[in-house]
């Protein structure tokens, strides 16, 4: 099989499906590239399993318990067989165009190791704040001028959100997968653009492309326990680079290099 120009599409759902429904049909209706799709399921108890299995056209991994984001992405990797994968939230909807111009910005930059979006709801440096739309009509015809306006053109991150990032199978054989010890999640995006950054590559937002996020976190019925889950991933953060400030990072990664396999690859 040549799997040249093909897109590994992973996705992790735990429950929201009503989300997950949202973003596949959001896929089949806007990404007309060769694409491949692989759900990874962290115990959903909410019917996701049983909409998903009869769904032709996707890989479905089922683990019987909440292995968390890092692990589960991992899990997605293994199973990738594409040239490009992309990372991608169930609460996303994807616009026109999307992946061909997160793929663009990746190929016509030098030493561009990590692409992403910007979104209404993100990292500082990719968020569009005070987004017009009030429907999904309406920010589908706002993606639509953004692209438009911002055709082709991108900023250099520190980071970048796991929310929805592209890169090559390439970079992941190179400093491996996501770093578990950041289960449940928050920061193995962070962590993962950090290893890029220290390999040589560059992280770029694509200012050309918004998609839309809806922010159901799994986490989000219970606001406290997400707080703790970001403080104890942010301290062993801090505590794996020796970085006290995380408008550091940059600075980190130059300090770290040249990249080092037994300290900076993660097995996966």
């Amino acid at each position: 099989m040549n799997n040249s120009g093909l897109t590994s599409i992973i996705i992790l759902t735990h429950n929201g499906l009503s989300y997950t429904k949202q973003c596949l049909a959001s896929l089949m209706e806007h990404t007309p590239e060769k694409i491949e799709i692989i759900v990874v399921d962290n115990a959903s108890s909410d019917g996701t399993i049983a909409y998903l299995e009869p769904l032709s056209g996707i890989t479905l991994i089922k683990n019987n318990e909440n292995k968390g984001f890092p692990a589960g992405c991992n899990q997605g990797l293994n199973e990738a067989a594409g040239e490009y994968i992309v990372l991608l939230n169930n609460d996303t909807v994807v616009t026109n165009e999307w992946l061909k111009r997160l793929k663009w910005c990746l190929d016509h930059q030098p030493q561009a190791g990590i692409a992403g979006p910007r979104s209404n709801l993100v990292l500082p440096h990719q968020a569009v704040r005070q987004v017009p739309y009030h429907s999904l009509e309406q920010m589908h015809n706002f993606a639509n001028e953004f692209s438009q306006q911002n055709h082709q053109q991108g900023i250099l991150a520190s980071h970048l959100s796991g929310l929805c990032m592209i890169f090559k199978k390439s970079l992941v054989d190179a400093i491996g997968g996501f770093d578990e010890r950041f289960s449940p999640g928050y920061f193995e995006d962070t962590d993962f653009s950090l290893r890029a950054s220290i390999y040589g590559k560059k992280l770029l937002v694509a200012n050309d492309v918004f998609i839309h996020h809806y922010g159901n976190s799994s986490f989000k019925t219970n606001r406290t326990l997400q707080i703790k889950t970001v403080k104890n991933s942010e301290k062993k953060f801090k505590e794996k680079w020796n970085i006290q400030d995380l408008s550091k990072i940059t600075e980190t990664a130059e300090k770290e290099k040249p990249f080092n396999l037994e300290r900076h690859y993660v097995p996966f």
